[in-house]
């Protein structure tokens, strides 16, 4: 049984932390995660001057009824990789079983939306009338984020020097451990141009400097809850999302919607796409193509047009199919 002072438990947390951060990952996710235990689990143990560590984390996963599965496997894969490391300075210290959150797979369907709503979202963000959140760059942080397949966070998060110009390119910083270059076309590129435009009048009004490419009328940055929170507003307005509750499309799915817009394109070209792949991969900054994978989900067109070649391909032959 592994019992530690909460003064133990927190430095053993930064330790790992830094181990983690020595690595490239930023694990910012995982620190909160970690935070929040910590704090439990020193209510936990009320006046007992140790924490029984499996029995506060049993009890911490289960803080809450009706938490989502996937989320309680993601808090039970924090502590794990905490425990883990745990066991280099203590050979005998607890490691809890993965049993304690079977369900680690989330069933959730991507929405994949339409050229056609993808043009009424980005008129609709151009329309906005929010307190903070200007028309112009509502618009401009949607149009990068489908046509680049950027991660909303990732879009956010851009400095005014990640935007190469003359190279038509944005420096995506570590993100998911990594980072990366995104080219984009000359279409993007004039869009650009008039959001920049329009930026320098918005620091002027608010009198404000600010390195982030993407700002409010405070001359602030945007946060991404925010961003967040506005884009799904927009979605609710244009009858894409229901009024209330969690289903429906999500800023996210702009992502899925490039990923699946990209190989449809391709494969209406009749290119090679397993040797695309790779390319889409790296461009959306994953490690492989097993996590590109997950975004290449089936929609009528792109099942029509595979139809189609699928019967060009042996009415030439003569084969039967």
């Amino acid at each position: 049984m592994t019992r530690l002072t909460p003064a133990r438990l927190r430095r053993d947390i930064a330790a790992f932390l830094a181990f983690k951060r020595s690595l490239g990952y930023p694990y910012r996710r995982g620190e909160a995660t970690l935070q929040c235990f910590a704090r439990f689990a020193d209510r936990y143990r009320a006046a007992q001057p140790r924490i029984d560590l499996p029995a506060a984390i049993r009890a911490w996963l289960l803080r809450a009824p009706g938490r989502k599965p996937v989320t309680l496997a993601t808090d039970l894969g924090a502590v794990r990789q905490f425990c883990r490391y745990r066991r280099r300075h203590d050979p005998t210290g607890y490691v809890p079983p993965t049993r304690l959150a079977p369900h680690t797979e989330s069933h959730f369907t991507p929405y994949v939306f339409s050229t056609d709503e993808i043009r009424r979202l980005v008129a609709a963000a151009g329309q906005h009338s929010g307190r903070n959140f200007w028309p112009a760059m509502l618009r401009m942080l949607i149009v990068v984020t489908y046509c680049t397949g950027l991660r909303l966070g990732e879009a956010v998060r851009l400095q005014c020097a990640d935007l190469d110009m003359r190279q038509q390119t944005l420096w995506i910083r570590t993100s998911k451990g990594r980072s990366r270059t995104v080219p984009f076309q000359a279409d993007l590129a004039r869009e650009f141009e008039h959001y920049l435009a329009a930026r320098v009048e918005v620091l002027r009004t608010a009198d404000r400097e600010c390195s982030t490419l993407f700002v409010g009328r405070n001359g602030r940055a945007i946060r991404l809850a925010s961003a967040s929170l506005v884009i799904c507003r927009l979605l609710r307005r244009l009858g894409l999302k229901p009024a209330r509750g969690r289903s429906g499309p999500r800023p996210y799915d702009l992502r899925h919607a490039f990923a699946v817009h990209r190989l449809t394109a391709w494969y209406r070209d009749g290119v090679d796409l397993q040797a695309r792949l790779p390319w889409l991969s790296a461009y959306m900054g994953h490690v492989n193509v097993l996590g590109t994978e997950v975004y290449l989900h089936a929609t009528a067109d792109l099942l029509q047009i595979a139809s189609q070649r699928f019967d060009r391909r042996f009415s030439q032959s003569g084969e039967p199919p």
